[in-house]
C-alpha cells in the first residue's frame, strides 16, 4: 500500500515553535490556561505521581509548571520506555500529530499498570471563525481554496482514540475560550507567538496576498465581531485514561443497575410525556 500522506510538515512546525520561544512575546495565555486545566484534573485524583513524563513541543512553557516531570520532545516516535512512568501528560501537541492514536498508544505503553494518561489538545471548534472567513475570502479572491488552518478533531473523535489506544476508563471533556482581538493582524500575531501558524504539509508556500488578508478581515468583521472586537474561539479538549490493571473499576452494563435513581433522589417517576406534578411542601 502507498504510504499515508502526512498532515504536518514537522520541520516547519519545529521552526515555528523555535521562533515563538526565541521571541518570548508573552502571548502564551493558551498554554497557561492548558496548564491550569491539567493541574485542576490532577488535583481531583487522590494520588501522588512521582514518575511523570511530559510530551511537549514548547518545553520552556511547561517545565516551569511541572519541574519534576521528564520532558519528552513532541516527535513521531516518542522517547518513552515501556512501563517507566505513572503519569504521562501530552501537552498541546496532539492536534499536529500525523498519527494521533499512535501518540496515545506510545504514551499508554510507557505507563506502569494503573498509570494515568492526561492529554490536552485543541479541538474542532478552535478558530472556526477564521476558517470560515478565510474560506469565503479565498474563494472570492482567488477562485479556489488552499489548506491554511490545521484540521482538528472533535470531542467524540478524540474520545474514541482513547479507547482505540487501549486505555481504561476513558474520559474526554472540553472547554471553550472566546477571545477578542482588535484586528485580524493581532490574532495572527498571537498564533505566531505560540508556534501555531500554518505547518500543514500541503500548505501554500507563498505569503498570503494582501488582498486576501483584507478580504478575510472584512468578512470576519461582518460575521464574527461584537462591540469588543473580532471573536476568536479556542476549544481545549482534555483526555483522561488509565493503563489497564487488575482491580480497576469497570462500567456496568446498561440496564444492570440494582437500584432506582428516583429512590436515591427521593422523588417519583412519571411516564414519558406526562408532566411532573409539583410537590407540596409540608405544612
Amino acid at each position: 500500500m502507498p504510504p499515508r500522506p502526512k498532515l504536518t510538515d514537522r520541520a516547519a512546525l519545529r521552526r515555528h515553535r523555535a521562533r515563538a520561544l526565541a521571541a518570548g512575546t508573552g502571548a502564551d495565555f493558551l498554554h497557561r490556561r492548558a496548564v491550569s486545566e491539567i493541574k485542576e484534573r490532577l488535583a481531583l485524583v487522590n494520588r501522588t505521581f512521582t514518575k511523570a513524563a511530559l510530551v511537549t513541543g514548547m518545553p520552556q512553557l511547561w517545565q516551569k509548571a511541572f519541574p519534576r516531570a521528564r520532558i519528552i520532545a513532541d516527535t513521531e516516535v516518542l522517547d518513552l520506555r515501556e512501563a517507566e512512568h505513572d503519569l504521562v501528560i501530552h501537552a498541546l501537541a496532539l492536534h499536529w500529530a500525523n498519527d494521533p492514536v499512535g501518540q496515545i498508544v506510545q504514551s499508554r505503553l510507557a505507563l506502569e499498570p494503573d498509570g494515568m494518561f492526561l492529554g490536552i489538545t485543541f479541538g474542532g471548534a478552535t478558530l472556526t471563525e477564521l476558517r470560515q472567513a478565510l474560506a469565503e475570502a479565498e474563494t472570492a479572491v482567488t477562485g479556489g481554496l488552499s489548506p491554511r488552518v490545521a484540521p482538528m478533531a472533535d470531542i467524540r473523535e478524540l474520545g474514541s482514540l482513547l479507547q482505540r489506544a487501549g486505555l481504561a476508563m476513558p474520559v474526554a471533556d472540553s472547554l471553550r475560550i472566546d477571545v477578542r482581538y482588535r484586528s485580524l493582524r493581532r490574532l495572527l500575531h498571537d498564533l505566531r507567538a505560540i508556534g501555531e501558524t500554518n505547518a500543514l504539509a500541503a500548505r501554500e508556500r507563498r505569503p498570503m496576498p494582501r488582498a486576501l488578508l483584507r478580504e478575510t478581515e472584512r468578512r470576519y468583521r461582518s460575521r464574527f465581531a461584537d462591540g469588543e472586537g473580532l471573536i476568536a474561539t479556542f476549544e481545549l479538549i482534555v483526555l483522561t485514561g488509565w493503563a489497564p490493571a487488575p482491580g480497576q473499576p469497570v462500567p456496568l452494563r446498561p440496564g444492570s443497575a440494582s437500584a432506582r435513581l428516583a429512590d436515591a433522589l427521593g422523588t417519583r417517576e412519571y411516564p414519558l410525556g406526562e408532566p411532573a406534578r409539583p410537590r407540596r411542601s409540608p405544612g
